[in-house]
């Protein structure tokens, strides 16, 4: 299932989340070269988060393997600087596609709930715990994480919290065939999550590929926990669609 669209309206023009969307596109194309060889390698692994760097296990400059016969050294920026810069790189198109559909879909309304300086705050502060707790799952770790999608949980762990009844469509993918269906954001958002726990535990994980699984559920609870204190009560009083949630 995936994601296309709500039906929450926003009461100002989400210029935050567009500004973030346009970063992480100008990103992929100026610094990663838009996936081009050796621009991608090189950038992920200068610029994402390396646990064992980051915990002082890996020195600088070490050689960091991505996969069979592709490798890289550790970059020289600090590595507490790579939790910031890591949220702005990704590993492919499809990766960078999802993730700012994931953003636009849910990031516009928590915007709307915050106000524009309080989400660029919230925001970097989701992706920082998101990052942290990948980089805690697994400290000696040489490999690389890098993409949006822990700031981004924690977008959507504030949208359970503000907005849990708002319909949510998505593409369901059912073989050859493609429909679609609206179902409230708890129900969405919930079974979301439980993919990530269920996909963080070891043995399962592993089948799924190189997926952040820490980084979702962390960057999520941060977001469920951070958006009390970022929410704006005027704003939310404001929105014809507030939650029924009461503070």
């Amino acid at each position: 299932m995936f994601p296309y669209k709500d039906e929450l309206p926003t009461l100002r023009t989400p210029v935050v989340t567009v500004a973030l969307i346009a970063l992480n596109v100008m990103a992929w194309i100026l610094v990663q070269g838009a996936g081009s060889d050796p621009a991608l390698p090189q950038s992920v692994c200068t610029l994402g988060v390396i646990p064992g760097r980051l915990f002082g296990h890996i020195p600088v400059g070490a050689a960091i393997r991505l996969g069979p016969g592709v490798s890289c050294e550790a970059g020289t920026l600090p590595a507490w600087a790579t939790l910031l810069t890591s949220m702005f790189m990704h590993g492919g198109w499809m990766h960078l596609i999802g993730n700012m559909l994931f953003l636009w879909v849910f990031g516009n309304n928590i915007e709307d709930s915050t106000g524009r300086f309080r989400f660029v705050v919230f925001y970097l502060a989701c992706g920082l715990a998101a990052a942290l707790a990948q980089a805690i799952a697994d400290p000696g770790s040489r490999i690389p994480m890098v993409g949006a999608s822990g700031a981004i949980s924690g977008v959507m762990g504030a949208y359970i919290v503000l907005h849990p009844r708002a319909r949510v469509h998505m593409l369901v993918f059912l073989g050859i065939w493609i429909t679609t269906i609206a179902v409230p954001a708890y129900l969405m958002l919930a079974y979301w999550f439980i993919l990530q726990l269920l996909g963080g535990l070891p043995g399962v994980g592993k089948e799924l590929g190189g997926t952040a699984f820490p980084a979702h559920v962390g960057g999520f609870v941060a977001g469920v926990v951070l958006i009390m204190l970022f929410r704006n009560r005027r704003l939310l009083d404001l929105h014809p669609h507030r939650s029924s949630v009461r503070w």
